[in-house]
This record gives C-alpha cells, sequence and structure tokens, in this order.
C-alpha cells in the first residue's frame, strides 16, 4: 500500500510540474503556440511519466538502504548514526565564520555550494570514525550497551535456561552451587517435577519420605533466596509416560540445559542432544587432587578389610585406606598419602598416619 502511495505521488507531482510548466516558458513561444490547453495536458502527461519513473527508481532505492538497515547490527547503525549528527554539526560549526565573510553577489552561489560540499565531507567522515570507533564511544557512554546489543543481534549468547529434575533437587547440593554465582541464567522447576518431589514426601517408605521432604525444603529455601531466578513451569504432557521424558521434550522445547545427577537420565539425553549439566561430573572435576605426600586431617569410621587397615573418608566421599590406622578407629589423625587408585566405582586414596612416616 505504501509503494502505491509513494508512486502516484510522484506520478501526480510530474504532471502537475508539466501541467504548470508551460507558464514559464518565453512569452513569444507561447504565442506561436495555438493550443496551449492541450500542450498542457501533453506536458503534464510527459511529466507523469518522469514522474513514474523517478517514484520507481526511488522506491528501489529505498527498499535496498531499508534491507541495509534491517541487516545491519545493532551497535553499527547506533554509532554510525551519532557520528553523521557529530559530523554535521562540526561542518556547521566551521561554516558559520564563512557566511560572515562579505562575498560580490556573482559570486553568492559558493557560500551554499561550500555548506553541501562541507555537510557531506563531515558527515562521510562522521560515519567512516564511528565504523572506527563506534563500540569503544558506546562502550564510554554505557559500559553495558555493546554486551546488549550483541546479546539482541546473536553475537553473544545469553546463558540457557537451566531445567531441574527431581534428583537434582534432592541432592541439596544446587543450593550451594547457586550460592557460589558459577551457575548463570533462569532455573526452571516443571509442574510435573514438583508432583513427582510431593509423591515421595508422601510415600509409605520413611527413607524416601524424608528425601522428598528435604527436596522440597531446599525448593523453598532457594526460591525465598533467589526468588527472580527460580520460575515454577506450568508445562506437562499427557501423552509422555515418564517424568524424564517429560524433562527431555520440555528442555528441547525450550532450548534449555537439564541440570541432573542421574546417570542414566544424563546418557539418555545425551543421545537425544539434549544439553546436561552433571553435578556429579562437576564434584569430580573441583574435587582436590591429592598427590603423595600430601597431608590429611582425617577421621577413621571403621576398620579396613587388612587386619591392620583403617578407613575414613573425605568430605566429597572418596575413600581413604590408612594403613596401620585401626588403632585410630573413631578418632580424628593426620595421614600422608602414599598412592592413589582411580577404579570404575570411583577414586581411592592410601595413605599411613604421619607420626608412623616421621618415626
Amino acid at each position: 500500500m505504501l509503494d502505491a502511495v509513494i508512486i502516484i505521488s510522484f506520478i501526480l507531482a510530474g504532471a502537475g510540474i508539466g501541467f504548470h510548466g508551460i507558464e514559464a516558458l518565453p512569452g513569444s513561444a507561447l504565442q506561436q503556440v495555438t493550443n496551449i490547453e492541450g500542450l498542457r495536458w501533453v506536458s503534464a502527461g510527459f511529466g507523469a511519466l518522469i514522474g513514474l519513473a523517478v517514484g520507481l527508481s526511488m522506491q528501489t532505492g529505498y527498499r535496498r538502504l531499508e534491507k541495509q538497515i534491517r541487516t545491519m547490527p545493532a551497535d553499527i547503525l547506533l554509532s554510525r548514526a551519532v557520528g553523521l549528527v557529530i559530523g554535521l554539526l562540526v561542518a556547521n560549526l566551521m561554516l558559520a565564520p564563512i557566511f560572515l565573510l562579505p562575498i560580490p553577489g556573482e559570486f553568492a552561489f559558493i557560500k551554499p555550494l561550500i555548506a553541501i560540499l562541507s555537510s557531506l565531507l563531515f558527515s562521510f567522515s562522521g560515519m567512516s570514525l564511528a565504523d572506527t570507533h563506534g563500540r569503544a564511544l558506546l562502550r564510554l557512554i554505557n559500559p553495558h550497551s555493546v554486551e546488549s546489543m550483541l546479546l539482541a543481534e546473536g553475537t553473544l549468547k545469553a546463558a540457557s535456561t537451566k531445567v531441574l529434575d527431581t534428583s537434582c533437587i534432592i541432592d541439596g547440593r544446587i543450593e550451594e552451587l547457586l550460592a557460589t554465582g558459577f551457575l548463570e541464567g533462569q532455573i526452571l522447576v516443571p509442574q510435573f517435577v514438583l508432583a513427582e518431589l510431593q509423591q515421595v514426601a508422601d510415600a509409605a517408605n520413611d527413607q524416601k519420605r524424608v528425601r522428598g521432604r528435604r527436596g522440597l525444603d531446599i525448593l523453598n529455601r532457594i526460591r525465598e533466596t533467589y526468588p527472580d531466578r527460580i520460575v515454577i513451569h506450568s508445562a506437562d504432557y499427557d501423552d509422555v509416560p515418564t517424568v524424564d521424558a517429560k524433562l527431555i521434550r520440555l528442555v528441547q522445547e525450550i532450548n534449555g540445559t537439564l541440570l541432573t545427577n542421574d546417570f542414566n537420565l544424563n546418557k539418555v539425553a545425551s543421545v537425544q542432544q539434549v544439553r546436561v549439566l552433571n553435578i556429579n561430573d562437576l564434584t569430580q572435576a573441583v574435587r582436590p587432587n591429592y598427590l603423595p605426600g600430601d597431608s590429611i586431617d582425617l577421621k577413621i569410621l571403621r576398620e579396613g578389610k587388612e587386619p591392620t587397615q583403617g578407613v575414613g573418608y573425605l568430605e566429597d566421599g572418596t575413600m581413604v585406606v590408612v594403613e596401620d590406622g585401626r588403632n585410630y578407629v573413631g578418632g580424628e589423625v593426620q595421614v600422608v598419602v602414599t598412592s592413589s587408585l582411580q577404579t570404575s566405582a570411583g577414586r581411592m586414596i592410601f595413605a599411613r598416619p604421619k607420626a608412623l612416616v616421621t618415626s
């Protein structure tokens, strides 16, 4: 509709100029014309054709310019606009003294010519400088403006939404992970996960009931601590039978990330190309790597398989087998690492009491 209005406007403008432009002809020429009214309409027709050609060319140029602006990154568009404005301001400031100079009448055309050329020159220079230093200028004005624009145009990626499963909530480490600030983005708890957590809390088995209530308590605490980040999502899928399958489908739909510590769910999600963050993998990655000769303060909890062994555990659950540690069962002792062993079940550390090593 807008295109038709623009073309019709140019046709009418051309026809009007052609129709009334006859009056600009010299009087002697008009006297030789026998039918001035007919000439007016012929001139109006030619003017309309010229207006049509100009309108079509203007429309093509406008569409090309509009397409370039639509595809242009927001930071470049804004910086070029700022550069254009600054260039025009500088041009006007520099032209002010020139317009005060006395110029003879026959050279009066110089002033508007200089004004046009200077405006074009400084406008182009301002836009060129903006292309080179535009982002630095925007960062000075607003330190977060460039990042916001890059996020909007897709150059930078915002943190994806994290979807919690039931095991991750009951595990409890999500609370400490949020407190560290390493976990970014929105945290989403689906309604069907909340329902499963409620079922576990209402289970007849005492152990399950305790775990379920603990999960609900943890969820309530993190919702109170991070009200802007924790969202209960109402999505449900009646055609999907299991909670794990619903989780995978929801994460796929929102293009999010699944947060879990369930080994099987992790594997199934990975097969379906769903991004997964496994808290157990994170724990393994940040677990301290004890080397032979390192000292550990350890509480010996029980006897080992061998007659002289004692067994204790680190805070992350790593088993420490202490040679000659049977006499320290129930007490805390400083031990020295002698070796470590990585097995399919996890890592084991072997040590000896420091008092026996130094003696």
